[in-house]
């Protein structure tokens, strides 16, 4: 049986909650189809945010498990729905602390002088986006995933398969919004925040796994 490793992350900054964990949490050990005929099986950890240790931790998740697809999944707060992210940069730039307290500025994710500038998903973008719009999901792709944790993370996954001769493994990040708990946290004297309810969310997740899973045999071939 093939694995999908999907993450999520832990709470930071001001929000209370992550709607990321929640639904990695909730989707751990599900049990999805492919094409091949074969199982696929959900395998959901939870990163810090903290590039460095979230960097250890996945790398040892991908060492562990050598999963068929990786999932990544995190929080961008603001945005209205789910998206899907076309590519890494190898570059840190916070603007707010890490769950460390520290920031960057023009740091490089990866820190080899031969790493790539930046790496592009290897997820089927264009076929999730059609599932979810056949479940009655909005979404799009987005073509910036920021400068923090998040980039980092999927920066760093798509480096260790690529460094293991592994390129072509389904690979890449979905940002999610806001859940009602961080919604309700946002302080009152700023704009509300766009908000999807928690199994809302972790519907758009299953949704993009599943897609991912059916689409394995195309992909990458029998395992």
């Amino acid at each position: 049986m093939s694995t999908l490793l999907l993450t999520g992350f832990e709470p930071f900054h001001t929000h209370p909650a992550n709607p990321s964990a929640e639904a990695a949490q909730e989707l751990d050990g599900l049990q999805l189809g492919s094409l091949q005929g074969g199982g696929v099986q959900v395998v959901s950890a939870l990163l810090p945010v903290e590039p460095h240790a979230a960097a250890s931790v996945l790398e040892g998740l991908l060492e562990r498990h050598r999963p068929g697809a990786v999932l990544l999944t995190g929080l961008a707060a603001g945005r209205p729905h789910v998206t899907l992210e076309r590519v890494a940069l190898n570059v840190m730039d916070f603007s707010i602390p890490d769950n460390a307290g520290n920031t960057y500025r023009d740091a490089p994710a990866h820190p080899h002088p031969d790493a790539p500038p930046a790496h592009l998903s290897t997820l089927p973008l264009r076929a999730i986006l059609a599932a979810w719009r056949e479940a009655g999901i909005p979404g799009s792709i987005s073509n910036t995933a920021g400068l923090y944790v998040c980039n980092a993370v999927m920066y760093r996954a798509r480096q260790w398969l690529t460094e293991r001769d592994r390129p072509g493994v389904p690979c890449g990040f979905l940002h999610l919004p806001a859940n009602a708990a961080v919604a309700l946290a946002a302080p009152e004297d700023r704009p509300a925040l766009p908000y999807l309810p928690q199994p809302e969310i972790t519907r758009a997740v299953r949704v993009a796994a599943q897609t991912v899973a059916a689409e394995l045999p195309v992909l990458t071939g029998s395992r």
